[in-house]
């Protein structure tokens, strides 16, 4: 059995509930609160803001992974970050967490914490108790909770997202494979930059997997994926991925590298693909997904340096954004990204299915079709292709076009 794509998001793997509610931290009354439970105890892994101003929120939830602690349970905010907080901040997660153990009969320190919002602002425990004890009532293993749930902890976000997948391992007992399910849910629209995850996901699985090892590919994964997109050049104070295990499924438990574990890794990685690609498409105020590849790197690292400082350049989002081809933004972005290669001999494409135009050879822009280019640049999604003609290395990066919308949007986000 591949690795297919199913319904579900957060509670397609057996065991997990979840539920969301409106506790009043948000205006006009829409849903801002959401909860995660699994009713088996959960390895945690997740990778957390490489911001120096950290969250209360992620202080917490680094506490956790960093001592391999149990969980059962997350507890998400939107409206408020809880971030520059201060001992307070770190108090109010403490209420937050007891608040969630004693509705649900766990420890305190078996429940995971996210906020999302503007910062500065102290959480109001009384909108916390009434919807952490609201949604510990309402909790369930559905599709449409997932949902509920996903859109409960957006933002500027102006879509969902989430996703899901199922593959199969060999069983516990038994010589017939079980499958596994591996399911994910994520935010994020705006402070969107490399160096971490750069937003809140959450994924749940039902494998059986040593918690050490969920942390190394977690780290992995990450690197590939949300650590591949940009949106507007500011990392976040608040940004989380968590990924829960309860091993439900029945598997065999993998322990160590192997076979087993590199099928879980791929599917880990489809999930955050998928993900990222959709919070990158969602850059506020964002009307195009911008794709960059890199092939023909000397290192994976120069690969990654490369692309990511192409779909990060402002000029080149202005670019798609003004349907304009003006492609000599692509190689000034390569030229600046610190990596040295030589300019006579690198090619850039922008590409469309089996369509392609080459707008850079030889160390010279090449004349093209503007017809043609204006009508790819139309799309919803842009893709650019760069041969560096240096060695076997690629990376892609993720990023969206630089709108009005966005300063309009982040010029009153609090009012």
């Amino acid at each position: 059995m591949s690795i297919q794509q199913i319904d579900g998001g957060v509670c397609a793997a057996k065991g997990f509930q979840a539920a969301s509610c409106a506790a009043g931290m948000r205006k006009h009354g829409r849903t801002d609160m959401a909860m995660i439970y699994s009713t088996a105890p959960c390895q945690v892994a997740g990778t957390f803001t490489s911001n120096v101003v950290k969250a209360a929120p992620v202080l917490w939830d680094r506490k956790i992974v960093s001592e391999g602690t149990l969980a059962q349970a997350l507890v998400v905010n939107s409206g408020i970050a809880n971030a520059a907080t201060g001992e307070e901040g770190l108090w109010l997660c403490r209420e937050s967490a007891e608040a969630a153990g004693a509705a649900l009969g766990l420890d305190p320190g078996a429940v995971l914490l996210g906020s999302t919002g503007v910062i500065g602002p102290n959480l109001p425990m009384d909108k916390m108790t009434y919807g952490i004890q609201t949604m510990a009532k309402t909790l369930e293993a559905s599709p449409e909770a997932a949902t509920a749930a996903s859109k409960a902890i957006m933002t500027t976000d102006t879509v969902n997202k989430e996703r899901a997948v199922a593959f199969e391992l060999p069983a516990a007992e038994g010589e017939q494979p079980v499958t596994v399910h591996l399911g994910g849910m994520s935010k994020g629209s705006g402070m969107i930059h490399p160096n971490m995850c750069t937003m809140l996901a959450y994924l749940t699985t039902d494998c059986a997997i040593d918690g050490q090892l969920l942390q190394r590919m977690t780290r992995r994964v990450v690197a590939d994926t949300f650590n591949m997109i940009t949106v507007d050049g500011d990392t976040s104070t608040n940004d989380t991925l968590l990924v829960l295990a309860n091993g439900m499924a029945g598997n065999a438990l993998i322990t160590e590298e192997g076979e087993e574990s590199a099928l879980f890794e791929e599917a880990l990685g489809v999930v955050c693909k998928a993900l990222a690609i959709q919070m990158a498409a969602d850059g506020e105020g964002a009307t195009h997904l911008i794709e960059t590849q890199v092939i023909g790197a000397d290192t994976k690292e120069h690969a990654k340096t490369l692309a990511k400082s192409v779909v990060g350049s402002s000029l080149v989002k202005a670019m798609v954004y003004g349907k304009d081809a003006n492609c000599g933004r692509i190689l000034c972005a390569l030229g600046y990204a610190g990596v040295e290669f030589d300019p006579a001999v690198i090619e850039v494409y922008m590409e469309e299915g089996e369509e392609r135009i080459c707008f850079y050879r030889e160390g010279h822009i090449l004349s093209f079709d503007e017809e043609k280019a204006l009508t790819m640049l139309s799309r919803k999604a842009v893709r650019f292709l760069c041969d560096m003609k240096m060695g076997p290395a690629e990376a892609t990066a993720w990023g969206c076009d630089l709108t009005y919308d966005y300063v309009k949007i982040n010029g009153d986000y609090r009012t």
